[in-house]
């Protein structure tokens, strides 16, 4: 598998505060990465540079499709194909489904008018292709506000992917949703797989990242303390290094002192 994502000995500081330390992180084509760690770990600083939002320190590389990228901005990841689908949501709930699919990226016609009815089309086909809107009480003209927490995470996801994102990052999607909720927010994510495009799953609960994730990278306090194959554990074994990690900050120190 080729990476298309990786992160070189990143660093970030603000103060006399490290964030992170010499950070080594990679995602592959068509992989879902599995990011966990406590508050304070890193997550949230990690994923604003890998979407442009704050600079490494210097020494720090990121690289793209096999390429160094200088000076990653938040346009530049987004033209890159980087999405990142917040527990907010970032939907407006007062807006119609089809115009959240397309928010910010309406499509016109030759006169530079809104192209509604491509738009509404567009927007029903993906209702039963991708986001499984069977439903007739269910339309492009529905208000978003009206769905539940997992069919909001799927207007995301689903926008996502249909502009084509390379790389979609979710941070804390299960967060509040119900267990029904979580269990079609977990099928989203599969559906990212089945679409050939990579993911990064941010949650704490390892029992929502466990069953959808091909590889999971541990973070503890700014750096990466340990990261596996999912086929290589089982989840009680995972469950058992993640106590190590909370006991020790890295799962390798423990392994190898048990050797």
């Amino acid at each position: 598998m080729s990476d298309l994502l990786q992160l070189k000995n990143v660093s970030k500081t603000f103060g006399e505060v490290a964030a992170l330390r010499d950070v080594n992180f990679q995602v592959g084509t068509n992989e879902i990465v599995g990011l966990l760690g406590d508050n304070g770990a890193g997550k949230s600083t990690l994923v604003k540079i890998i979407t442009g939002y704050h600079q490494p320190d210097a020494g720090g590389q990121i690289i793209w499709k096999g390429k160094k990228i200088e000076h990653l901005s938040v346009p530049l990841a987004r033209d890159l194909g980087v999405e990142v689908v917040y527990q907010e949501r970032a939907l407006a709930d007062q807006q119609t489904l089809w115009r959240n699919i397309f928010l910010g990226r309406e499509l016109t016609n030759r006169w530079g008018l809104l192209d509604i009815k491509t738009m509404t089309r567009e927007t029903r086909k993906l209702m039963s292709t991708v986001m499984g809107f069977t439903s007739s009480a269910v339309s492009p003209e529905s208000t978003v506000g009206t769905f539940s927490g997992g069919e909001r995470q799927g207007v995301a996801i689903t926008r996502a992917l249909y502009f084509e994102a390379e790389l979609i990052i979710l941070d804390e999607p299960t967060m509040g949703l119900s267990l029904s909720e979580t269990k079609k927010c977990l099928d989203f994510v599969e559906g990212i797989k089945k679409a050939g495009k990579s993911c990064i799953f941010i949650d704490h609960n390892i029992f929502h990242v466990y069953p959808v994730v091909d590889r999971i990278v541990v973070l503890d306090r700014g750096t990466v303390a340990g990261q596996f194959m999912k086929n290589e554990l089982t989840l009680d074994e995972l469950i058992d290094r993640l106590y190590r990690v909370a006991q020790t900050g890295s799962l390798e120190q423990r392994d190898q002192a048990s050797q």
